[in-house]
């Protein structure tokens, strides 16, 4: 079924477990998650990143997101990843999604501001929900991202004036994480999770979960993280059982890819106590 995250946010607020966040980038990697999910009777935030828009478009995206999410026997959420464009977040919006993330993390906080309002304001009114982030989540080195960018953790000052001034519905913090692939294993600032956490009232949303450790993401879904992003996991998953099971044809490549995403899912069910939900 498709969902709004907020009833699911609220759920995982109160029984403190984390939602997987899964980029997929194409059908086969929709499925996978989706499919897993629903054998594991557990609930999926269903992410499409605007960065992937060269790989398919937002439209098909639109259509494989909803009719995997509406034939599901467990809740999906479609949710628009690190949106950067007002014009490509409002047409996910058109087109159906779910949830939307406006990301002008980069920008000064009265420029994110000011930028958030507007989505919310127009989100809101077509009963879609908002995620935005403050701070920065760097990025290590991968096929995206070819440079190392630092973080930027929240201050716990600007988090409340943020959530005060744009009725967001879920914030994306910097603790330590980064995209991509992570050199080492994160130092997570998790006295800066538990101020922002007891500071402001709406879930908050973990960015760069891939590599940050298996006792960092635990931690960081018992401790008031509602949503952790995976995505580099499943491709460096997928790769690995090319390379052991040696695909003969395109067909066997594709399967030991797909057996690789949902392994990794599965796993990330049970670091982030993802709990049952069925409606």
């Amino acid at each position: 079924m498709l969902v709004s995250s907020k009833e699911l946010f609220q759920l995982a607020q109160k029984n403190s477990f984390a939602i997987p966040a899964t980029n997929f980038i194409d059908l086969d990697s929709a499925r996978t998650y989706v499919e897993t999910a629903e054998k594991c009777r557990k609930p999926i935030i269903l992410a499409f990143a605007e960065s992937h828009m060269d790989l398919i478009s937002l439209e098909e995206a639109a259509l494989i997101g909803k009719y995997l999410a509406q034939k599901s026997t467990t809740p999906v959420v479609l949710h628009l990843d690190h949106g950067e464009t007002e014009e490509v977040i409002k047409k996910a919006i058109e087109l159906g999604f779910s949830s939307v993330m406006i990301d002008a993390s980069k920008d000064s906080i009265e420029e994110n501001i000011r930028k958030t309002k507007r989505i919310v304001e127009y989100a809101h009114a077509r009963n879609v929900v908002v995620e935005a982030e403050i701070g920065h989540v760097g990025s290590g080195v991968n096929y995206e991202t070819p440079e190392e960018t630092d973080s930027i953790y929240t201050e716990v000052a600007d988090a409340i004036r943020f959530v005060e001034e744009t009725s967001v519905d879920s914030l994306a913090v910097s603790i330590g994480t980064a995209h991509g692939f992570y050199k080492g294993v994160p130092k997570i600032n998790f006295e800066r999770l538990e101020e922002i956490r007891s500071s402001v009232s709406v879930p908050l949303v973990l960015h760069g979960g891939s590599s940050s450790g298996d006792e960092n993401l635990e931690k960081c879904a018992v401790s008031g993280i509602c949503k952790i992003n995976i995505f580099t996991d499943f491709l460096t998953s997928g790769m690995k059982q090319i390379e052991s099971g040696k695909p003969e044809d395109y067909i066997q490549l594709k399967a030991l890819v797909n057996q690789g995403m949902k392994e990794t899912l599965v796993h990330y069910f049970d670091v982030f106590h993802t709990e049952e939900v069925t409606n």
